[in-house]
This record gives C-alpha cells, sequence and structure tokens, in this order.
C-alpha cells in the first residue's frame, strides 16, 4: 500500500518541478518594480547560499574531492546562474514581458539537440528535426512581431536575452562534458558563490535603490526558498528516485504556464499570433526533447 501511495506523488514530481520553475519569470515581474535586476540578484545568491549552508551544517553531504571539479562547478555557475538569470532579469527590467522572455529561453533544449548533432556526439531523428522546425517558426513569428510593433522588443532587451539563451545552453553542454556526480547542495553553493561574484561588482552600476517593502520581500522569499532551495531540493529528490529525465520532457510547457500566469497577474496580452508562436515552439521543444520508445 505504501509503495502505491508514493507512486502517484513521484509521477507528478516533475510536474510539480516545472511549475515552480516557471514562477521564476514571474517573480522577475513582480520584482522589478521594487529593485534593480542585478541587485536583486546578488541579494538573491547571498540568502541563498545562507539557506544551503544551514542545509549542509544540518545534513553534512559530501563536497566535491577534486579541485577541477570546483572549478567546472564555479564555470556553470557563472553561467547557468550569472548570465542566465542577469539576461533574464535585465531584459525584463528594460521592457520585456514574463511570457515572451520564458518563450525565448525555453528553446534550450533546441540549441542543445542542435550542437550535439554538430559535434557528432548524437544523431538528430526526422522527428526532431520537424521540432527544430516548427520551434524555430513559433520564435520567429512571435518575436518579429514584437520587434516590428516595438513593443517588449527592443535591440538592447533582445541582446540580453540571447545572452541569457546562450548562458544556459552553454551551462548545459558544459556541465554533461565535465562535472562529475555530486551532492546538489554543495554544488549549489560553489556555483552561487561564483555567480554571486561575478554580478555583485556590476550591481553597483545601478542607481536605483532597493525598496524593502512587503512585495519585494514577498518575492525574495519566494525565488529564495521555492525556486533556489525548493526547486533544488525537488530536483534532487526526482535524481535520487530516477525521475529527473522526466523533467526534460516536460520543460517545453515552461513558456505556456508563463504566459498564461502573466496574463492573470499581469494582464500580459496573449494575441491569437502570440498564442499560435507559442503553441508551435512549445511542440518544437516537445518533439526534440521527447524519447523515443524502446522497441518491444
Amino acid at each position: 500500500m505504501s509503495g502505491m501511495a508514493v507512486n502517484p506523488w513521484l509521477r507528478a514530481m516533475p510536474a510539480v518541478f516545472v511549475l515552480i520553475w516557471s514562477t521564476g519569470f514571474i517573480v522577475a515581474r513582480y520584482s522589478l518594480p521594487h529593485a534593480p535586476p542585478l541587485s536583486f540578484l546578488v541579494f538573491r545568491y547571498l540568502f541563498s547560499i545562507l539557506c544551503f549552508g544551514i542545509w549542509i551544517g544540518i545534513s553534512r553531504p559530501l563536497w566535491p574531492a577534486e579541485r577541477s571539479q570546483w572549478w567546472h562547478l564555479a564555470v556553470i555557475g557563472l553561467l547557468m546562474h550569472g548570465g542566465y538569470l542577469g539576461g533574464v532579469w535585465v531584459a525584463m527590467a528594460h521592457g520585456m514581458g514574463s511570457g515572451l522572455a520564458a518563450l525565448i529561453v525555453g528553446v534550450q533544449p533546441v540549441l542543445t539537440a542542435v550542437w550535439l548533432s554538430h559535434m557528432g556526439q548524437k544523431s538528430v531523428s526526422r522527428q526532431q528535426w520537424l521540432g527544430l522546425l516548427l520551434g524555430f517558426m513559433g520564435l520567429v513569428l512571435v518575436v518579429w512581431r514584437k520587434l516590428m510593433a516595438g513593443t517588449e522588443v527592443s535591440m538592447f532587451t533582445l541582446s540580453a536575452i540571447c545572452l541569457a539563451l546562450l548562458s544556459i545552453t552553454a551551462g548545459t553542454l558544459y556541465q554533461k562534458r565535465f562535472l562529475q556526480a555530486t551532492d546538489v547542495r554543495t554544488a549549489s553553493v560553489v556555483q552561487l558563490t561564483a555567480a554571486l561574484l561575478l554580478t555583485l561588482p556590476l550591481s553597483f552600476l545601478e542607481t536605483q535603490a532597493m525598496d524593502w517593502n512587503m512585495h519585494l520581500m514577498g518575492a525574495m522569499a519566494w525565488a529564495v526558498l521555492a525556486l533556489s532551495l525548493g526547486a533544488s531540493s525537488l530536483l534532487y529528490l526526482l535524481i535520487q528516485r530516477g525521475a529527473a529525465t522526466s523533467v526534460t520532457s516536460l520543460f517545453y510547457l515552461v513558456p505556456p504556464s508563463t504566459a498564461l500566469m502573466a496574463w492573470l497577474l499581469f494582464d500580459e496580452l496573449i494575441t491569437p499570433i502570440t498564442l499560435l508562436g507559442t503553441l508551435l515552439t512549445a511542440v518544437g521543444v516537445a518533439l526534440v526533447v521527447r524519447q523515443p520508445r524502446p522497441a518491444a
């Protein structure tokens, strides 16, 4: 009976993880009126390191044994925290909506598949090529329309969000290539520390002051507890139970989920063109990341 009670929760965990991940773009939109983007991230990294430090002190997990792994973790932190989060936050601080930001960085699995195919590490099937085409068409449809209309997209915001996309793609590929299996808690501390060292000096260039009101404190609490610690904890459980691969197959749902939340919370307009482009991109990414069924 206990196995029957656990299985439904285990099946639901990947979807819960992706849903929490989707709220990251909403937190950015919610916090930016009250804090400059890089300063917010500096405090997010600091509080997250503190919370992970407490968790590590209680659970006493193993730290990476090899010095090279510390350097690899630092590089991953610079890319997947510093570059990715920094690019998303800066783009949204200068007018890009939550849904569009999620849509653009949501094609990361597509870029990863293209790169692995180019390097000869993985062949691309017909299904995946169709997914690549649909994902690209959907993305161009949305971005081009907004660029022509002069809403949300400028050369600066597009550059910032592309930096985020390239950073998380490079970080993912680097992690696959160099990182050995390690504890997610100790790895997070190393990665967040590297991102903090990158972001802190850049935050001194910002002139807006942090307005520590209830809105900002709520956004910060969610970013630290739900996103940095909660999502990491959930991913840790998924890895322990062998269900981490299910997360990848659901990442294509992040842009539609974010767009829906942004519409409900911030009245971000969802036009028929935006809806069509988002659906095309979601289907394209789904085709790319979908694992083929094993032969009977």
